[in-house]
């Protein structure tokens, strides 16, 4: 069922941020919803005010376009990935650089903390996802098996599971305690852009092939496809209880989605 956002929300204000020397490629909030953290193709990662979009700080380190980044969960910290082949994991209160980590090849697309903020997630255009340990800075797993670029990753809230998203057209689902070779979503006709869990245990894809496909991660089994888009599908995020899903693509919609009944 299509929900339109139109008719259950109003747009209070409208604030433009524009600071940047290039192309914005991420932006995100803080847990707390108090700030606003943006990655640019300037190769900065700046932090505003989500309230009034003051500029908080301009912060430089990366040698190439940042194009990913994200909060712990706990708000103490927060990553960011690079074509410069690293990421760079940044305390939130100092926004000074903790660690560079370094174990790509190619430029990094994306990045994410798990739910308790002691582990971070990068693949990007070198086809594997690398797993780090994020108070010592080390590479805990290498985690291979797609084909082509991997734009997107998610931990799963309370499972010991993660998800990538991979313009080979798969996603693939990988245990943290195990050591097989990850669950393998084929389905997609496009690029995969975007992944994302919710708490009862769904997994959502979203595609070039402009549909959402919802999965259930541990069996791998399709539960059903939304083709609402008109354009391929660029984000989705579920509500922390996992009856709504949000879905932007490159389209002039913004769809709401409510899911089947758990």
């Amino acid at each position: 069922m299509w929900k339109n956002p139109s008719k259950s929300f109003s747009v209070i204000a409208i604030r433009y941020f524009e600071r940047h020397k290039g192309e914005v490629n991420a932006c995100t909030f803080s847990p707390d919803c108090t700030s606003l953290l943006t990655c640019s193709d300037d190769s900065r990662i700046h932090i505003w005010n989500a309230k009034s979009g003051e500029l908080l700080c301009k912060i430089k380190g990366h040698t190439g376009p940042v194009k990913a980044g994200c909060f712990s969960p706990d708000g103490t910290l927060f990553a960011s990935g690079s074509h410069d082949c690293t990421v760079r994991v940044w305390k939130t209160e100092t926004t000074e650089c903790l660690h560079v980590l370094r174990g790509h090849g190619k430029s990094v697309e994306t990045v994410c903390f798990s739910p308790n903020s002691k582990q971070l997630l990068s693949a990007g255009w070198d086809r594997t996802a690398i797993l780090w340990d994020v108070q010592v800075g080390c590479i805990l797993k290498v985690f291979s098996g797609h084909h082509d670029v991997i734009q997107s990753s998610a931990f799963s809230p309370n499972t010991p599971y993660m998800a990538t998203g991979s313009w080979d057209y798969t996603v693939k689902v990988w245990n943290l305690k195990s050591e097989d070779k990850g669950k393998t979503l084929a389905g997609h006709k496009g690029n995969i852009s975007c992944v994302s869990f919710s708490v009862p245990g769904m997994l959502a894809s979203g595609s070039w092939d402009r549909t959402v496909r919802i999965w259930n991660p541990l069996s791998g089994a399709l539960i059903f496809v939304l083709d609402g888009h008109l354009g391929w599908v660029k984000s989705l995020s579920f509500s922390k209880d996992g009856m709504l899903l949000a879905t932007a693509g490159y389209d002039e919609m913004t769809p709401i989605i409510i899911p089947l009944e758990h």
